[in-house]
């Protein structure tokens, strides 16, 4: 049997680094598998305004880092590699990377969730230089631009009247001719002047050297292509909570996130935590992830401190 240690955080984001920073203070020594992504969906960001303490902004990555630091500053011990399974079907908790296997009293999960994304080269290369996946994150970059929103459900009608705040122009692009957005959420978008519509279309390309600078087009019926002059591409077309490793182990919603008791990061198996975008998928903010983080760090040291109360008094 390997070492059993008091905490394991799976997943290295705002969340996952902010509970490792707390159990760390706590002196939980945790052991944080961050993963080969790590640092999570802020590594793909360049310029982050909102995070406060940062009156002049911050690279993405090097606020990554930051957190890191910190964490480890406090004892956190960190290993590089993702998890290839999990077993939470009895304390102490396990973890395998490969054969290496860790074994914790409790667990706190942080895999985040990934945007979908219309899978291109050219978007990809300019994930962060013009294309994005957060409105509310990037909307401020793009005062008096003509910018664009891929994606027809309520959260793609949303993130549009939200950036239409900054835009000239935004133009919404949907492969079909009707929306799934609700009927408030399609009234809101269609009586907006500064929105337009393009049916029954679909991004081909994202062209631009450095920046965005237009898109090409397809129109999904005729098969016409053309082009449409933007420097922004908002990709909301949705997200994939990190859950594969947890189904048949947690209770995940309909949509594949960890259900979490209210005012609360427990979630169905006691002794295992979740925090950060895995199990939220309303705000999706930094600041909201870490916030959660914490609340799940201090959960932990709590149930640690009650159940090893129990263990001493039965």
């Amino acid at each position: 049997m390997p070492d059993v240690h008091d905490l394991l955080i799976v997943g290295s984001g705002p969340a996952g680094l902010t509970a490792a920073v707390y159990a760390g203070r706590a002196n939980l020594r945790p052991v944080v598998i961050e993963g080969i992504g790590a640092g999570g969906q802020l590594m793909l960001t360049t310029d982050v305004e909102n995070f406060p303490g940062f009156p002049d902004g911050i690279l993405g990555p090097e606020l990554m880092m930051k957190f890191r630091e910190q964490a480890e500053r406090f004892g956190a011990e960190f290993v590089t590699a993702d998890a290839d399974r999990v077993d939470l079907s009895d304390a102490p908790f396990g973890v395998w990377i490969g054969q290496q296997e860790y074994r914790a009293h409790s667990m706190i999960v942080t895999t985040g969730a990934s945007a979908r994304m219309l899978g291109l080269p050219s978007e990809q290369r300019l994930l962060g230089h013009g294309v994005s996946t957060c409105a509310t994150c990037d909307g401020f970059f793009f005062r008096e631009k003509p910018i664009a929103v891929v994606g027809g459900g309520d959260s793609a009608l949303e993130e549009a009247i939200f950036l239409t705040k900054f835009a000239t122009t935004v133009t919404i692009i949907h492969r079909r001719d009707e929306l799934r957005a609700s009927k408030i959420m399609q009234d809101r978008a269609l009586a907006n002047p500064k929105i337009e519509f393009r049916w029954n279309t679909a991004v081909e390309q994202v062209v631009g050297n450095g920046a965005v600078e237009a898109l090409q087009l397809r129109d999904t019926v005729t098969g016409v292509e053309s082009e449409l002059d933007v420097q922004g591409l908002f990709v909301a077309i949705g997200h994939d909570p990190n859950t594969a490793l947890f189904k048949g182990q947690l209770d995940l919603d309909d949509n594949g996130y960890i259900v979490t008791e209210p005012s609360s990061t427990r979630t169905s198996v006691a002794g295992v935590f979740a925090a950060g975008d895995v199990q939220d998928h309303v705000y999706r903010q930094a600041i909201t992830a870490a916030g959660s983080g914490c609340m799940a760090a201090i959960e932990v040291e709590r149930w640690l401190g009650e159940t090893r109360h129990a263990a001493a008094h039965s």
